[in-house]
C-alpha cells in the first residue's frame, strides 16, 4: 500500500477537522448495524472489558444500552487513533489486535465471533460515512484527495488484518511488520486481495474526485 510520510502529512492535515466529525460516524455505523438482526446479534455476547450486564434478547438490546454505550466508545477511540497516529509499528500491532478481538481466537476471553462477510461489510460502511464526512468540509480539492487516499489505506491495511484471522487460521500470531525508506511494510499470507481491492477502490476514488465539480 506504500503508506507513507506524504499519507501521514495528510491525515494530519484534515484530523483537527474531522476529529468533531467522529461521534456522528459512529451513531451512522451503529444506526447501520441495529437494522439487522444478523449483525445486530453480534452485540449481545459480553464484551471483554464490559464490567455491567447483558441483555438476553435483540428485544433488550436497543442503541442507548450501556454495553453498546461501550462498543461506541471503542469505535471513537479506534477513529481517533486513526486520526492521531503515530504510525508506527505500534500502530499496526494494534490494527493487528483490532482485527484479533472480533474473532474466536484462544487467547481471547469473550466468544464474540463475526462472520467476515459482515466485519468486510462494516469496513465498507465506515469508510464511505468517513469520506462522507470529509467530503462535507469542502476542502481544497488537492487536500480532499490526498487525505482519502490516506485513509483509504489504512482501512485497507486493517481490512488485511481482519482477512489474516479469517482466511487463514494458521496466521494467528503477531503481526510481522517492518520499515522501508520510511513507509510501513507487513507481511501476512493473505494480503494479495485486499491489496488488490484497496488498489481498486482507491483508483475509483481519485478517478471521481477528479471529475467531481
Amino acid at each position: 500500500m506504500d503508506f507513507g510520510a506524504d499519507d501521514v502529512k495528510a491525515i494530519e492535515a484534515v484530523a483537527e477537522k474531522i476529529r468533531p466529525l467522529v461521534p456522528v460516524v459512529v451513531d451512522a455505523v451503529y444506526q447501520k448495524l441495529f437494522e439487522y438482526d444478523v449483525t445486530k446479534k453480534h452485540f449481545l455476547p459480553k464484551n471483554e472489558g464490559f464490567t455491567g450486564s447483558v441483555p438476553t434478547t435483540l428485544e433488550e438490546l436497543t442503541l442507548e444500552h450501556p454495553q453498546i454505550k461501550f462498543r461506541k466508545d471503542f469505535l471513537s477511540k479506534y477513529l481517533n487513533k486513526v486520526l492521531s497516529g503515530p504510525y508506527d509499528e505500534r500502530f499496526l500491532r494494534y490494527l493487528d489486535w483490532v482485527a484479533k478481538i472480533h474473532t474466536d481466537t484462544p487467547e481471547k476471553k469473550s466468544k464474540i465471533n463475526v462472520d467476515y462477510i459482515h466485519i468486510n461489510a462494516l469496513m465498507g460502511f465506515v469508510e464511505s460515512t468517513l469520506a462522507g464526512g470529509l467530503l462535507s468540509l469542502n476542502l481544497d480539492r488537492e487536500t480532499e484527495s490526498k487525505a482519502l487516499l490516506a485513509f483509504n489505506k489504512v482501512l485497507w491495511i486493517q481490512n488485511d488484518f481482519f482477512a489474516k484471522y479469517y482466511c487463514n487460521p494458521e496466521a494467528i500470531h503477531d503481526a510481522n511488520v517492518s520499515k522501508d525508506n520510511g513507509s510501513i511494510q507487513w507481511t501476512s499470507p493473505s494480503t494479495i486481495i485486499p491489496l488488490v481491492l484497496g488498489a481498486l477502490a482507491g483508483g475509483l476514488g481519485v478517478y471521481f474526485q477528479t471529475r467531481r465539480a
